[in-house]
């Protein structure tokens, strides 16, 4: 199994936002995003790497769209 790539905060938003994902609200330091009744929350703390577990969370989250 391959490792996950690491994704700085700005990445991920980039990312998310280029698959159709729309920014709903942010809390303190969790931004979601949201498209067709899928959630990301991403943590959003000074453009830190994200834990490979959120990377994850992502692309799983992607790729449930494109089936």
């Amino acid at each position: 199994m391959s490792k996950s790539p690491r994704l700085s905060v700005k990445e991920a938003i980039d990312l998310i936002e280029s698959e159709g994902f729309v920014f709903i609200r942010q809390s303190g330091s969790h931004a979601q995003y949201y498209r067709e009744g899928v959630r990301i929350t991403l943590p959003i703390h000074s453009n830190t790497i994200l834990h490979p577990k959120i990377v994850k969370q992502i692309y799983v989250a992607i790729e449930s769209l494109r089936k």
